[in-house]
């Protein structure tokens, strides 16, 4: 058979409501439109499943044989929309689920005298839909809170917290009990804390969901964290980092061994920098080891220890049994304490490349945060490459800032022009009313050179460090934050929060 052959070629889909895309990728046959025509394409090493299939079908279409990459590329483009269109398809189709928030109440009213118990179909229905709708608005956290004559559901999304919706007291109970029977804990018990994990599938995606549940004065309040898996750890690129953070740290990560920090307070994306620096650096020739607390990346060519001190698997005991795994590059989910400090610095200088996290609010003060922890000073020096300082802001929603003017003092305050306009956050429906859609990465990263370790041995302190390295030209978080609110990208009183004046 005589088919027209196509090389290096970048095809797009042709998505047939009528043909079952999920049967045509899993025979390899694949559609497109070539000059206008609707066209099947297949590859050569497929080529008999291909064509069993189509058989099958009654298209009339003319076959086009490709090469293996562009046959990928397309096959990826397909794989694409059809995440998308199963997200779609299980709101529309699935009885387990409803979609939007006022059908949800709808829903708990008309079933009040269905919901009797955990197991109860309304219940499961509710607890499904919950998962779903917080998926759908991109929501890292799902909070349930028991008050005293209502229950509340509230959801995290972009770092801030935002109501979802009320439930009956009854109700809340229910619906918590049904959470402690998919994550495998103790229904009965409800005077002490219990932590567990779940996993839902949801349009043919795995999500593991990490619960906590705690007694409170008004009942118990169960927080969920969505853990994302190995597809979707971002890229550097992606966070938003400026381009000269990116390839300085990229530059850093070239290094055999030595130790990179990332700083930053709780929630500022620590752990999504460090294993997107894993995910760039990982290849089969390497062995890469890490302990977390927990393990929030599920990523599957590194092999990952979750602490657990009931038994006393501790970040410190955890590393030294890494270091007999002959390891090329450890990853310290955070280092807590003077031991951890001391076998993590001693490992890094003993040929390993080592990535951890460290709890302060820029990149020099972890100098004097690891000298506190009773580290020695030339360990320090000798050791480590470079300290990543992070935040999270958010962006101001594309569709419903406004333009306004600052006032005269804080324009002097911040050295920025005066009469220009600058934007704040307003709300509509794109943002869920919040103002803001979507976060970005910025950081300063300061890398450890020979100025700085004669600056270290000469005993200057963390302030004047940081003000030679700015001297120097090292941008500051304060500096991004700035550039952002010039070039409306955020507001004013997003960049105060998030450290526009901590210099």
């Amino acid at each position: 058979m005589q088919f027209l052959r196509l090389q290096d070629v970048n095809l797009e889909p042709l998505w047939e409501e009528e043909i079952n895309h999920k049967l045509s990728l899993k025979h390899s046959l694949l559609f497109s439109s070539i000059e206008g025509v609707k066209t099947c394409i297949v590859q050569q090493e497929t080529l008999g499943d291909a064509l069993n299939y189509l058989a099958k079908l009654s298209l009339d279409y003319p076959i086009t044989l490709v090469d293996d990459e562009s046959f990928e590329r397309l096959k990826n483009k397909f794989l694409e929309i059809q995440t998308g269109s199963d997200f779609e398809d299980m709101s529309t189709t699935s009885e387990e689920l409803i979609e939007v928030e006022s059908d949800l109440l709808e829903f708990i009213r008309n079933s009040q005298d269905l919901l009797s118990s955990e197991e109860s179909a309304p219940i499961i229905k509710l607890v499904n839909s919950l998962f779903f709708q917080a998926i759908q608005k991109g929501a890292s956290d799902i909070h349930i809170e028991s008050g005293e004559r209502k229950g509340e559901v509230r959801l995290r999304i972009d770092g801030a917290l935002k109501k979802h919706l009320d439930l009956e007291k009854s109700i809340t109970g229910l619906v918590i009990n049904r959470i402690k029977v998919i994550s495998n804990l103790d229904i009965s018990e409800k005077r002490l804390p219990q932590d567990g994990r779940t996993q839902i599938s949801i349009s043919g995606k795995t999500l593991d969901v990490r619960v906590s549940v705690l007694p409170t004065y008004h009942g118990e309040r169960v927080v969920m964290r969505i853990l994302a898996q190995s597809e979707h750890i971002p890229t550097l690129e992606s966070l938003g980092f400026q381009d000269d953070i990116t390839q300085n740290l990229y530059k850093l990560l070239n290094h055999a061994h030595g130790m990179i920090l990332v700083t930053g307070p709780t929630g500022s994306g620590k752990s999504t920098t460090l294993h997107a620096c894993l995910q760039h650096i990982s290849t089969p020739d390497k062995n890469i080891i890490t302990v977390e607390d927990p393990v929030e990346y599920n990523a599957d060519n590194i092999s990952q220890i979750q602490v657990n001190t009931k038994v006393g698997l501790t970040f410190a005991s955890g590393l030294r049994s890494i270091l007999r795994q002959d390891p090329d590059i450890i990853m310290v989910g955070e280092i807590r304490d003077s031991e951890t400090a001391d076998i993590a610095l001693r490992s890094a200088l003993t040929g390993h490349l080592l990535l951890s996290t460290l709890h302060t609010n820029d990149s020099t003060s972890s100098l004097s945060r690891l000298m506190d922890m009773g580290i020695e000073n030339f360990l320090i020096s000798s050791t480590l490459l470079g300290v990543l300082a992070q935040r999270l802001t958010r962006k101001l929603c594309v569709y419903c800032k406004e333009e306004a003017l600052l006032a005269p003092a804080i324009t002097q305050e911040l050295d920025i022009p005066q009469d220009k306009y600058y934007f704040t956050a307003v709300g509509c429906k794109e943002c869920d009313f919040t103002g803001y859609k979507g976060r970005q990465a910025i950081g300063e990263l300061f890398i450890i050179d020979d100025n700085v370790k004669m600056m270290m041995k000469d005993g200057f302190n963390d302030h004047q460090v940081r003000e030679a390295m700015k001297k120097r030209g090292m941008k500051t978080i304060a500096d991004k934050l700035r550039e952002m609110l010039l070039s409306g990208e955020t507001s004013y009183e997003e960049a105060i929060r998030v450290g526009l004046m901590d210099g």
